[in-house]
């Protein structure tokens, strides 16, 4: 009698984590769409407990708590739905575990999104069969001195932002490159960003978009009174010092408009390349001069084609 051969062993089972802005009913709703789509195919989901009572899901969709640091453990992806703020933190998740971030873009702007809410059945498509692709973004590493002594660490996607606290009272401020003072002067405050932050407060702020392939860090003030207080382009490899002079109002340095420490007269804050990227998968082939114009509904009817 012919042995038979053995049976393929089953695949490893899949899961995603979903995060969500349950106060929004259109991530309500597509949070709903997507779980019972992936369901469907036989891809486990994870989500939030505090997220789970917002959400209608089955009894099938794993709950964790959100304090523990591995709450990700065993994701192939985290699929995040909402706007900004959001995604934002649905990056604090990705750096901590290194898993892709997939953003469905549910407010206006949206750059980190990867998708819009009308692409729900292409995004559960794309994640059943794989059909994505992962890239790294550059983060930043901050650390804040006080009288030499390391005051607070943190990092950021997009920007670490000095700025003032008292809106009467500018910030009086000297910037350094890689250990050298540039220029000082008094402003409502300074943004060091990356790249990818190149479209958010810094794009805000009068600094110039930065295509997220360039390697570099981006140093903007805000409200500086001053002659020479224009936008500085450094290379990855610089550190940008931002020095808040010891006769000024105290600031405070936020890191992605979500983390924030008070700085004391005095202090330094000192901004580098972070040493682990936020890794976003990728749906679309599209240049990102096609999402610049999209995302900001740029006129472009006069042009006519590249000549041939």
């Amino acid at each position: 009698m012919t042995p038979r051969p053995a049976a393929a062993p089953d695949p490893a089972p899949r899961t995603v984590f979903l995060l969500a802005h349950t106060g929004r009913p259109a991530a309500v709703r597509s949070a709903e769409l997507v779980v019972l789509g992936l369901l469907r195919c036989g891809i486990g989901v994870r989500v939030l407990a505090a997220e789970a009572a917002d959400l209608p899901l089955p009894p099938s969709v794993e709950t964790v708590p959100e304090a523990t640091p591995d709450v990700l453990d065993g994701c192939e992806l985290l699929i995040v739905l909402g706007g900004d703020g959001t995604l934002l933190r649905g990056a604090e998740f990705a750096r901590a575990s290194g898993v892709p971030m997939l953003g469905v873009n549910l407010g206006r702007v949206g750059f980190l999104a990867e998708a819009e809410r009308d692409d729900l059945d292409k995004v559960v498509d794309r994640v059943v069969t794989r059909a994505y692709e992962v890239e790294e973004r550059m983060t930043l590493d901050v650390v804040v001195y006080d009288n030499g002594d390391v005051l607070h660490t943190n990092w950021a996607l997009n920007e670490a932002a000095v700025q003032k606290v008292a809106p009467e009272r500018m910030l009086e401020v000297v910037l350094a490159i890689d250990g050298r003072p540039v220029t000082g002067f008094g402003c409502d405050g300074v943004i060091c960003a990356t790249p990818t932050g190149s479209t958010a407060y810094a794009f805000s702020a009068g600094g110039p978009v930065i295509w997220p392939e360039v390697e570099a860090l981006l140093m903007v003030p805000i409200g500086a009174h001053a002659l020479f207080a224009k936008p500085l382009v450094t290379t990855p490899d610089s550190v940008l010092a931002v020095e808040v002079e010891p006769h000024t109002p105290d600031g405070v340095l936020w890191c992605d408009g979500r983390r924030t420490v008070t700085l004391p007269a005095g202090a330094r804050v000192e901004v580098r390349r972070g040493s682990v990227p936020v890794r976003l998968a990728r749906l679309h082939h599209a240049s990102f001069s096609d999402r610049l114009v999209a995302k900001f509904a740029l006129p472009v009817s006069g042009w006519r084609g590249a000549p041939h």
